[in-house]
């Protein structure tokens, strides 16, 4: 269930259906994790998938710690003044990939605007250092926006990773309520910066449905996004993770979000994942046909 920001109850609809965490190699990702000291946004964000990856052996690491400087309406990840950066995680991140065997591996991170860098160097050595551990696998980075910064930037795509994310998360129209430390343009920016950097770097963005957005503003978005050359789409459900945070406006359903799915390989998109449980590193190795 989630709630509307005046605390009422709303129910889920029949088409929210997850797996519950269990098996066995759920219990080993966690127990590497735990001896890592490590952080995934499957847990931080309250993923409604987290049960159906880590059952698979997949999870996406959080970087820089679980705390945020930014405080966005939808987001359950905790706000505040962070601790510095822990300088053995880049390795404890490789180790713990390596003892899981991971063919794919996501890394994404809090947004630390209190960092010169945001934080891109460590983004890269821990690309850097999955990669040397696990030759033969393909790294994912999930960043923030590093306040736009293009030697930030620069640094993470130098590592190499197989793709560059960075979402977009909502409408330009609902950046001030939702996202005031966030800017639009600068998210395309970024996005628009890394095909500039390496032009055969695939670029991936996400966007939240059912915040209040209107049909419009999605295409207008999606067409920002295919302008800055983003190939990958994840298109998924806002849930609201607490009282606290944003409302749901509406439950989109299955058959708009395959509408919207189909729109989008029409505009051009190569690799689409669209559904009320999609999240950004959903899936995140499956379809390689970009």
């Amino acid at each position: 269930m989630t709630t509307t920001g005046g605390g009422n109850v709303r129910r889920l609809p029949d088409w929210f259906k997850v797996r519950l965490p269990g098996g066995d190699r759920f219990a080993v990702l966690k127990e590497n994790l735990e001896r890592g000291n490590l952080h995934t946004i499957c847990e931080e964000a309250r993923c409604p998938n987290r049960g159906d990856c880590w059952s698979a052996g997949a999870a996406t690491f959080l970087l820089l710690g679980p705390t945020c400087t930014r405080a966005c309406r939808y987001c359950h990840v905790g706000a505040g003044e962070p601790a510095a950066p822990d300088p053995s995680e880049p390795e404890s991140v490789a180790e713990a990939a390596s003892a899981l065997g991971l063919k794919y591996v996501v890394i994404t991170s809090v947004t630390r605007d209190d960092l010169p860098d945001g934080g891109a160097a460590h983004f890269a050595q821990t690309v850097e250092r999955v990669k040397a551990r696990l030759p033969e696998s393909r790294v994912e980075v999930l960043a923030p926006d590093f306040g736009g910064d293009v030697k930030a930037i620069a640094s993470v795509v130098a590592a190499k990773p197989y793709v560059f994310g960075h979402n977009i998360e909502t409408v330009e129209a609902l950046f001030p309520a939702l996202r005031p430390q966030g800017d639009f343009s600068r998210s395309i920016e970024v996005l628009r910066k890394v095909k500039e950097i390496d032009p055969e770097m695939k670029t991936k963005s996400g966007l939240m449905l059912g915040l209040g957005e209107m049909d419009a503003q999605i295409r207008e978005t999606l067409s920002a996004l295919r302008g800055a050359g983003v190939g990958r789409l994840t298109l998924g459900q806002y849930l609201q993770p607490s009282r606290e945070l944003a409302a749901v406006a509406r439950f989109v359903t299955p058959d708009e979000f395959d509408a919207w799915a189909a729109e989008a390989r029409g505009m051009g998109f190569k690799w689409v994942m669209a559904g009320p449980n999609v999240r950004s590193s959903y899936h995140a190795g499956s379809g390689e046909n970009e």
